[in-house]
């Protein structure tokens, strides 16, 4: 099975924060990782303290949907930011986004367009 195209992440990364600030959020880049294949964490904040990381994982019925793989609602803060720490030592090309917005996921789970 041809494994599907991919943006560089340099660029995904560059798209996501642009349209989030259009938007009138706020988006940073919290770790800067390998420009063309790096893999990519987004970190939601949703107030309280409250923050969800989606990264892209392989699916059984292919393709790499982003996927809820950490939440301050099951962990302490802390712990959650020593988890973001602990996937960064162990992949120097990871890319880490914080978006600050509401409904944040609107920006990484939209289904493409029909067309």
């Amino acid at each position: 099975m041809p494994e599907e195209a991919r943006l560089p992440a340099q660029l995904e990364v560059s798209g996501l924060l642009r349209r989030v600030q259009q938007e009138g959020g706020f988006a940073t880049v919290l770790a800067r990782g390998e420009a063309e294949s790096g893999a990519i964490i987004v970190v939601l904040v949703e107030g309280r303290g409250s923050e969800k990381a989606y990264e892209r994982m392989p699916h059984p019925l292919g393709g790499r949907p982003w996927t809820l793989t950490r939440s301050t609602e099951s962990t302490e803060p802390q712990a959650f930011a020593e988890w973001l720490e602990r996937r960064r030592l162990q992949d120097p090309d990871l890319w880490i986004i914080e978006l600050d917005i509401p409904q944040g996921e609107r920006f990484i789970l939209m289904q493409p367009s029909a067309g």
